[in-house]
C-alpha cells in the first residue's frame, strides 16, 4: 500500500540522524526476468521502502561491470550496466525516490577501476612510462629479468597484488587482478572523479558512499617499501601516524577536501560517508566537515554479544563523532559480512570463514537465539543518536545462506584464496518477496544465486501485517524513531556494576530510552511506559536477548 511521504526536512543536515537502507541492486528485485536485479526492479519496490520508513536508499554499484567483484570493478563511472538498465532508468529511480520522500545515495569506487575501463585498455596499449600508464600504478619487476613482483604487497582477495603484462611490467591491484589501482598522484585521475561527483549530483543524487576510502593514496616512491607480505588488521594494526605505504595515508585527506568543495556547490550540499576500515582515532579524520562529513563505524559489527563491549564502542563512536563535528554511524550488516542474525546464532569466537566452508553446519547455529539477538541489537542501534545503515533483507530477519554449493559461488575470494575462503555470496542471495514462486517474487526468471526453501516463510509477503514479525518490528521502530528523535546525545542509566555487565540502559534528551538485556536471566523492567519491544515481555520483566523502548514517566 502507498502511504503519504514522511515529513522530512531538505536541509543540509538530513544525513546526520538518517536511516539509510542499502540496496545491492543485483539481488533486490528483477523487473525483466533475467535472474539479475535491476534499476527498474529497485524503482518498483521503492513504495515498500517508504512504508518501511527509511530516510534514504543507498545503492551499491550499478555501473557497467564484468562482475569480477560484484560490480565493484567499474568499467564506466558515468553509465549504467545494460543488464541493470539505462541512465533513463537511473533518473526515473532517483525521481521516484524523491517523490516518495527518500534521498538517494550511490557508491563511488575511487581506488580502482575494472580492467575493461577505457583508460586501462589504453594503458595496456601504450608503452611503459606513457601518460596512459601513469593513471595507474605500473612498475618494472624485480630481479635481473624483472620476473618477480615489484614489492611484496598482497591482494585482499589472496595472492600477490601485482599482475604482469606482456611487455614485462607489472600493475598494482589491491583486490582482484581485474581491478587495477588508480594512481592518485595523477592529476587527471583526481579531476575525473570530481567530474563523476558532479555527473551524479547533477542528476539528483543526494550523497555518496566512498568505497575503500582509506586506500587511495600510496607511497609510490622508489624503491617501493615492502611490509612483510601480510595485510595488517586495518582497525588495530595500522600505524597511527599515516605512514603505512598503502593504507590510511595522510595524503588521502587532500583528495577528500577537494571532493568536499565540489559537494558543497550544491544546495543542499551532497553528503558523503567513508568506508574506512581504520581505528577510531584515524576514522574521525575522514568525517571532518571539510572532508566527507561522515565515516562508517564498524565496531558494533565486529563485537561479540556483550553489554560491556557494546557500551565501550558506543561511547568511543559518539566521542569520536563529536570531535570531528560529524554524527555517529551504526552498522550491523552489509554486503561484505555474514548477516548478523547468523553471527549472533553462533558461539563466541567462531571462525566465520571456517563455518562457511562447513556450509554453516559446524558449529550448528542456534537460529532462534540469532534472530532474538539480531532484533534486540537492531532496536538498540536505532535508539542511538546518529545515522543507522540497514542492509537489505535484515528487516526480514534473513540469515546468511551458508550452504551455497561451490559451483554457484561468484565471489572472487573463493578462487583467489584457492577455495580457502567461501566469500560473501551468502549475504547477497536475492531477496524473497513472496511465499512462493521460482524466486519467491524476486523475478520471473529465477535468481542468480540459489535461494533456500526457507526464504518463502521469511518473505515480505509472509510477514506483512503479522504482529510480532521482524518486518513489522522494523516498521514500528522506524516510525517511532522519527517521532521520538532528539539531539545527538545520550545518557547512560547505571544500575550498578553487577547489572552493568549484562544490561545497557540509555536515555535520550526527549525522555525516552532503550534497555537491552545481554544476560541469560530476566531482569525487572525499569519504570516507564513501554513503547516497543524486540520480543515478548512477561510478568513485568525483560527477558534475555531483548530490547525495550521506554518513555520515562514525569
Amino acid at each position: 500500500m502507498n502511504t503519504p511521504a514522511p515529513n522530512r526536512t531538505a536541509d543540509a543536515d538530513w544525513w546526520r540522524q538518517a536511516v539509510v537502507y542499502q540496496v545491492y541492486p543485483r539481488s533486490f528485485a528483477d523487473a525483466n526476468g533475467d535472474g539479475l536485479g535491476d534499476l527498474p526492479g529497485v524503482t518498483s519496490r521503492l513504495p515498500y521502502l517508504q512504508q518501511l520508513g527509511v530516510d534514504a536508499v543507498w545503492l551499491s554499484p550499478f555501473y557497467p561491470s564484468a562482475l569480477a567483484d560484484g560490480g565493484y570493478d567499474v568499467d564506466d563511472y558515468r553509465d549504467v550496466d545494460p543488464r541493470l538498465g539505462t541512465l533513463a532508468d537511473a533518473d526515473a529511480m532517483i525521481a521516484r525516490a524523491h517523490e516518495l520522500g527518500m534521498k538517494v545515495v550511490v557508491d563511488v569506487v575511487p581506488n580502482h577501476s575494472s580492467d575493461r575501463h577505457a583508460w586501462f585498455r589504453e594503458a595496456l596499449a601504450s608503452p611503459p612510462g606513457s601518460p596512459a600508464r601513469d593513471r595507474y600504478v605500473f612498475r618494472d619487476g624485480r630481479g635481473p629479468d624483472g620476473s618477480r613482483p615489484p614489492s611484496d604487497w598482497m591482494s585482499h582477495f589472496g595472492g600477490p597484488a601485482w599482475t604482469r603484462v606482456p611487455d614485462g611490467q607489472w600493475y598494482l591491484h589491491l583486490f582482484a587482478r581485474e581491478q587495477p589501482d588508480f594512481n592518485w598522484d595523477n592529476q587527471e585521475v583526481r579531476e575525473d572523479f570530481l567530474a563523476t561527483l558532479r555527473f551524479w549530483s547533477d542528476r539528483g543524487v543526494d550523497g555518496f558512499r566512498v568505497d575503500v576510502a582509506h586506500a587511495l593514496t600510496k607511497d609510490l616512491s622508489e624503491p617501493l617499501r615492502d611490509y612483510g607480505g601480510v595485510h595488517p588488521d586495518a582497525m588495530t594494526e595500522l600505524p597511527l601516524d599515516g605512514s603505512h605505504p598503502l593504507f590510511d595515508r595522510d595524503e588521502v585527506h587532500e583528495v577528500f577536501r577537494e571532493w568536499r568543495k565540489v559537494l558543497d556547490t550544491y544546495d543542499p550540499p551532497r553528503s558523503a560517508v567513508a568506508e574506512a576500515w581504520v581505528t577510531t582515532s584515524r576514522r574521525v579524520l575522514y568525517a571532518r566537515p571539510d572532508e566527507l562529513g561522515q565515516a562508517f563505524n564498524f565496531e558494533l559489527l565486529v563485537q561479540p554479544w556483550s553489554a560491556e563491549q557494546f557500551r565501550v564502542e558506543i561511547d568511543a563512536a559518539l566521542s569520536a563523532a563529536a570531535v570531528a563535528g560529524a554524527s555517529a554511524t551504526w552498522v550491523l550488516s552489509n554486503h561484505d559480512v555474514v548477516r548478523h542474525a547468523s553471527r549472533y546464532a553462533l558461539p563466541p569466537g567462531t571462525d566465520l570463514d571456517a563455518w562457511l566452508l562447513a556450509d554453516g553446519g559446524t558449529p550448528e547455529p542456534d537460529a532462534d537465539q540469532g534472530l532474538r539477538r539480531a532484533r534486540a541489537a537492531t532496536l538498540l542501534m536505532l535508539a542511538l543518536p546518529g545515522s543507522a545503515y540497514l542492509y537489505q533483507g535484515e528487516e526480514l530477519g534473513l540469515p546468511e545462506v551458508a550452504d551455497l554449493p561451490a559451483e554457484a559461488l561468484q565471489d572472487p575470494i573463493w578462487e583467489r584464496t584457492g577455495h580457502a575462503q567461501k566469500g560473501r555470496d551468502g549475504c547477497r542471495v536475492p531477496l524473497p518477496w513472496t511465499r512462493e514462486g521460482s524466486s519467491f517474487g524476486f523475478g520471473d526468471g529465477g535468481a542468480w544465486l540459489p535461494q533456500p526453501a526457507s526464504f518463502g516463510a521469511l518473505s515480505a509477503e509472509a510477514q506483512d501485517g503479522v504482529e510480532g514479525s521482524t518486518l513489522e518490528l522494523y516498521r514500528s521502530a522506524l516510525a517511532l524513531r522519527r517521532q521520538l528523535q532528539a539531539d545527538e546525545s545520550l545518557q547512560w542509566v547505571d544500575a550498578g556494576p553487577v547489572a552493568r555487565t549484562h544490561l545497557l540502559h540509555l536515555r535520550r534528551a526527549t525522555g525516552w530510552g532503550s534497555v537491552t538485556n545481554f544476560g541469560d536471566a530476566p531482569v525487572d523492567l525499569p519504570e516507564g511506559e513501554v513503547l516497543l519491544a524486540s520480543g515478548p515481555l512477561t510478568g513485568g520483566q525483560l527477558p534475555p536477548d531483548t530490547t525495550v523502548w521506554l518513555r520515562t514517566r514525569s
